[in-house]
């Protein structure tokens, strides 16, 4: 079977490398950028810093800081609308997934017109998008180099998953040095953010020998380094790994796909405007154990990369073991234990599982699960 490997062409990693991603867009010609962020990285003065090392190079920047933490089609149309009248020949994304996601939905429609929700589903454009270069500041969601772009349809409440190799960024840029100081809270839901992707790509029905390298890889360093990034958010160390460990299992999934975690995670997300990283985390051992009926040697691998010792385990007991690792990683981060934390109503599940069996996330599960079975695994949750 052949299978195909999307990541962007160009990506820059480690502390000071934001200075060689200027230097490198100055290279390609660019003259003006729309930037792509939120109001918050718009006000702690990242933006300036990004703006002042593209004005030494001569690239105008015109900001759009209105993206929501959980990036809209209004959002995506306001940005557009401002890229548009400002003539921009590239796009920019600075911040986490949410900027980064509303950047590929801006990038997108302007190379092919229409409206963002006219390419929900896979590889549904027809055009590259604009130039899209993404600079990152969160180590989860690597937004900032795959072909996933997750907008809220702000008529439905419902995410949309566009998963278009379309979408890729031209550059992605993790200087961890923009990661520093992160609050606690943000570092450990991007984190778990990160640990489902490695866990839902390596049991991935798509899974290939590569994918399942980096998958294991990005688990081992989550495991070592996250706990250490969310105590001390300037440990320059643990903020370097965790960016090579998302990027890693970014390479994973972006490739190998997802699972029931996100598609159960978009429905929360849309419906409840709830973090998504969150969501994830509280999720992904609910999923496991249901995934355990089919893929439990898969789990035991996990269980070994997040330092368990299996060597005289049965699969199946791997499998809980892998299972128990998850939960205590997301304890000791500070992750809530369940949804009813998070003011999801048990009345909404039946809803909510509809809408997660048709998210093209699931596909790839290893399990194909029946709306009953969803609705257990939500309830399961709470």
């Amino acid at each position: 079977m052949s299978t195909a490997f999307f990541i962007p062409a160009v990506n820059l990693m480690g502390a000071g490398c934001l200075t060689q991603a200027a230097d490198t867009i100055q290279g390609h010609g660019f003259k003006k950028a729309l930037i792509v962020t939120d109001k918050i990285i718009n006000q702690i003065g990242m933006v300036k810093t990004v703006q002042d090392l593209l004005a030494a190079r001569d690239v105008e920047v015109v900001v759009f800081d209105g993206t929501q933490p959980n990036p809209t089609t209004g959002n995506v149309e306001a940005g557009l609308e401002l890229l548009k009248a400002n003539d921009c020949d590239f796009v920019m994304s600075l911040g986490g997934g949410s900027p980064h996601d509303c950047a590929k939905g801006i990038a997108l429609v302007a190379a092919n017109g229409g409206k963002i929700a006219d390419y929900e589903g896979v590889d549904q454009s027809a055009k590259a998008q604009m130039p899209l270069v993404a600079i990152n500041t969160t180590a989860g969601t690597a937004s900032e180099m795959t072909r996933f772009c997750i907008i809220t349809n702000e008529a439905t409440h419902i995410k949309m998953a566009i998963v278009d190799k379309n979408t890729t960024p031209l550059m992605s840029v993790n200087d961890p040095e923009l990661m520093l100081a992160k609050p606690a809270s943000l570092t450990a839901a991007t984190g778990m953010d990160a640990l489902t992707h490695a866990v839902e790509a390596y049991v991935s029905t798509a899974a290939t020998p590569i994918t399942d390298a980096v998958a294991i890889k990005a688990m081992e360093l989550i495991q070592a380094f996250l706990r250490r990034a969310v105590e001390d958010g300037q440990n320059i160390e643990a903020r370097e790994q965790m960016a090579y460990a998302q990027f890693m299992a970014g390479m994973a999934f972006n490739n190998a796909s997802l699972g029931y975690v996100h598609a159960m995670a978009h429905q929360l997300g849309g419906f409840y405007d709830l973090p998504h990283g969150v969501c994830n985390a509280v999720l992904l051992p609910h999923v496991q154990a249901y995934n355990a009926q089919v893929c439990p040697e898969r789990l035991a691998d996990v269980a070994t990369a997040m330092g368990v010792d299996v060597s005289a385990m049965t699969a199946e007991e791997g499998a809980k073991a892998a299972i128990q690792a998850i939960v205590e990683l997301a304890t000791d981060v500070g992750i809530p234990s369940g949804l009813t934390a998070l003011n999801v109503k048990v009345e909404d599940i039946p809803e909510l599982a509809k809408n997660a069996l048709n998210d093209a996330c699931g596909f790839t599960n290893p399990k194909q699960a029946t709306h009953e079975e969803i609705c257990a695994i939500f309830n399961a949750a709470m």
